[in-house]
């Protein structure tokens, strides 16, 4: 006898769920002091780029898709792919990663503590397995993939 086929993970729902721990973690009453000069949005700066799990890959791409984009290309500067460069907002805000939520750079005060966060980490890595993703991955790699899918 042939083991039981495992049903293909279907990549909407897995994005549903990112979303979902994404309004999870707005809906904390953790303090953040994040004063929006998109430093943290400058990797080279802050030394630290963010990594993304397959289901976080599927939002961003999607986000930047509905941006009207089609490719990402990480700029001369070592800046996010995401940030406008005259306006220095998000392109993806509402489907910007968890990192970027969780405001990892100094400015904001620093990374969420882990404490804060585990049980949500722990989800989008859960989702991740089920997408056949092996762990989180840099962000423009990440979402490059996710593009091309």
């Amino acid at each position: 006898m042939r083991p039981a086929m495992k049903p293909k993970p279907d990549p909407d729902i897995a994005m549903r769920e990112v979303l979902a721990i994404y309004a999870e973690w707005e809906r904390r009453p953790i303090e953040r002091s994040c004063t929006g000069l998109a430093d943290c949005c400058r990797f080279r700066l802050v030394g630290h780029t963010p990594y993304l799990t397959r289901g976080e890959a599927l939002v961003a791409a999607k986000a930047w898709k509905a941006a009207g984009r089609r490719e990402v290309v990480m700029p001369a500067d070592g800046g996010c792919p995401f940030l406008h460069p005259s306006t220095g907002r998000c392109g993806i805000y509402q489907g910007r990663p968890f990192g970027c939520r969780t405001h990892f750079c100094e400015a904001a005060g620093g990374p969420a503590r882990r404490a804060e966060v585990r049980d949500l980490i722990a989800r989008l890595e859960e989702i991740d397995h089920r997408l056949g993703g092996n762990g989180a991955v840099n962000l423009p790699v990440a979402v490059r993939q996710a593009m091309g899918r």
